[in-house]
């Protein structure tokens, strides 16, 4: 039984442990993926199917079976930049001002539509599963997983800090400091939902920033973000003086650039499959290439 699209195959290399202490204690699979591969008898060991609770032996191959799946969005055929395809993830570099997922007011404009398209027009039977989100004007690196699996392996990186996600901003202002760590709660204000800022209930957001260059009253930085939360870089550099150029909600529209000056560049992390390290580069989109040179 070979390693395909669907079969994930690890090689074992010590004997005495059950396949489930195996997958979950070795290979970091969750309780929840691994009672929902054994009630559907999808876990295979040296190519027959079998129970959880067996014991495996150095040398033993155990496998788990990936099932096809029906995507629910529309299809529709919207123009995908693709960086790195392959068995277990689709990673694009996302144009800006569209939609990543559906909502009521964008149901078969937005990424997710476009994906969606992709995988039937190439008999990829899989669902949509996006491990990271880009704001609507917030452009580059799109992490898309394939199956459960690698969209629970790389969740789990994520909650253990081992994946890197650095950005590129143009922000209004001289930044005074070379680099500076911003280590302040974030959290929604009531009376007005889609706005986020900073406040002492609110969750924990790391945001580290270096400045590349100073320009005429404008900085460009590279961004890096240890947590993950709503509009985390536009509400932080807002709070410190320095707003996103063209960020409509934490600063004002630009005659410049129709968006935020955001764009997601750098992405690395452990290969769910193989746990070979990745680094995924998206280089920065024209329309940010023309506001330096105008500043």
């Amino acid at each position: 039984m070979k390693e395909s699209e669907n079969l994930i195959v690890f090689n074992i290399k010590e004997s005495g442990l059950t396949i489930e202490e195996v997958l979950r204690q070795s290979y970091g699979i969750s309780g929840r993926l691994y009672r929902r591969l054994q009630k559907s008898q999808q876990l295979y060991l040296n190519g027959e199917i079998t129970k959880s609770n067996v014991s495996v032996r150095k040398g033993d191959k155990v496998s788990i079976h990936m099932e096809d799946e029906i995507e629910t969005s529309i299809p529709v055929d919207i123009p995908l930049d693709i960086i790195h395809e392959d068995y277990d993830l689709l990673i694009l570099n996302k144009q800006p001002n569209i939609v990543v997922h559906p909502t009521k007011s964008h149901q078969d404009d937005t990424i997710a539509n476009g994906v969606a398209y992709y995988f039937s027009k190439n008999n990829i039977n899989k669902k949509v599963r996006f491990i990271n989100r880009l704001d609507m004007g917030t452009s580059g690196i799109l992490v898309i997983a394939k199956n459960s699996f690698a969209h629970q392996q790389i969740s789990k990186q994520m909650e253990e800090g081992i994946i890197e996600k650095k950005y590129l901003a143009i922000v209004d202002g001289i930044v005074e400091k070379d680099e500076d760590i911003i280590d302040l709660p974030i959290g929604k204000k009531e009376e007005e939902p889609m706005i986020r800022s900073v406040m002492e209930n609110g969750q924990e957001a790391i945001t580290k920033y270096r400045v590349i260059k100073r320009l005429n009253k404008a900085t460009l930085l590279e961004v890096e973000i240890e947590t993950g939360r709503t509009h985390q870089i536009r509400v932080h550099m807002k709070h410190v003086g320095h707003p996103i150029i063209g960020d409509h909600l934490y600063n004002e529209t630009s005659e410049l650039i129709n968006r935020q000056a955001l764009h997601a560049y750098k992405f690395s992390f452990l290969h769910p499959r193989t746990g070979e390290k990745k680094e995924m580069m998206a280089k920065m989109p024209r329309d940010m290439e023309d506001l330096l040179e105008k500043l």
